[in-house]
């Protein structure tokens, strides 16, 4: 059976908070992205310290770093250096957790995939050496803001890339935004599950009004949660779903913070939206079939 855990910040900017709701909801785990308003590669030892010592009393673990990585400009070599230095200090924050998997993108989306698609293939040699020599698994995640937008570039990559530290990270409200996307579930996730190490929970629907794509609340939306989470049990799949909302019941995220997530701006109202999408979850895990 899953394992059932929260992004950090998709509570709240207090450590704190995040542990206690995890605690009230006999959560798992958690994946860190920003604390105390620091992205995950800023945290300092202190920091580290007192995460530490808040989960000391509990049994949930740190499984993963939601880093940014690589969500950058590939044609802009100084970046691309800075994210570099991203992913080392994302590796020591994972060492110090014993988390294993990091968070990974493959660019901003530029309209060019085909023509880039060498560069974007050993854009990874570097961090592919770094994982298999620190024993880390690079998550990559299906992200429609980005060169891999759906699960079939997603596993052309992971196939192309040939590592088994290189694994995908399937998020399905994602496949639901990207253009060239197909239904999430069964079809995109048939696709993707045989490489997939990790999952993120959200969900979308159409706008009413203008018909673009939007968060909701979890299992509210077009992704067919209660399938997919039937379809993850009938598969064996024994590893760890992460709630990432995205959705807010006072105001929609704006587009730039639902591409650079993180910060008391994006956290703002996230421990109501986790706590309604957490319920959601736990409805639907209670109709699964074992």
């Amino acid at each position: 059976m899953f394992k059932l855990g929260v992004i950090s910040d998709e509570v709240s900017q207090d450590f704190q908070t995040v542990i206690d709701v995890a605690k009230e909801f006999n959560l798992d785990s958690i994946e860190i992205r920003s604390v105390w308003d620091k992205p995950p590669q800023d945290l300092t030892e202190e920091d580290i310290d007192k995460m530490k010592q808040i989960l000391a009393p509990t049994d949930i673990k740190i499984i993963g770093i939601a880093s940014p990585f690589y969500k950058c400009d590939i044609d802009n070599q100084e970046e691309r250096r800075e994210h570099l230095d991203i992913f080392r200090r994302c590796v020591k924050l994972a060492h110090a957790f014993d988390a294993k998997i990091i968070r990974s993108f493959a660019f901003w989306k530029t309209g060019r995939t085909e023509e880039l698609w060498g560069e974007i293939l050993s854009s990874y040699d570097e961090p592919k050496r770094i994982a298999e020599g620190e024993g880390i698994i690079i998550g990559m995640e299906n992200e429609a803001s980005t060169s891999l937008a759906t699960a079939k570039l997603t596993h052309r990559f992971i196939d192309e890339i040939d590592s088994p530290n290189i694994r995908a990270i399937w998020d399905p409200a994602n496949e639901a935004y990207a253009e060239g996307g197909e239904k999430s579930y069964p079809d995109a996730y048939n696709r993707l599950k045989d490489v997939m190490i990790h999952v993120h929970a959200k969900d979308a629907a159409p706008n009413p009004e203008t018909g673009e794509m939007e968060s909701v609340p979890v299992g509210d939306g077009i992704i067919g949660w209660q399938e997919q989470l039937q379809g993850l049990v009938n598969d064996g799949y024994d590893g760890h779903i992460c709630l990432e909302t995205h959705w807010r019941p006072t105001s929609a995220l704006s587009e730039e913070l639902l591409n650079r997530p993180g910060g008391s701006a994006f956290s703002e109202a996230g421990e109501e939206a986790s706590r309604i999408c957490l319920k959601n979850i736990f409805a639907m895990i209670g109709k699964l079939r074992r």
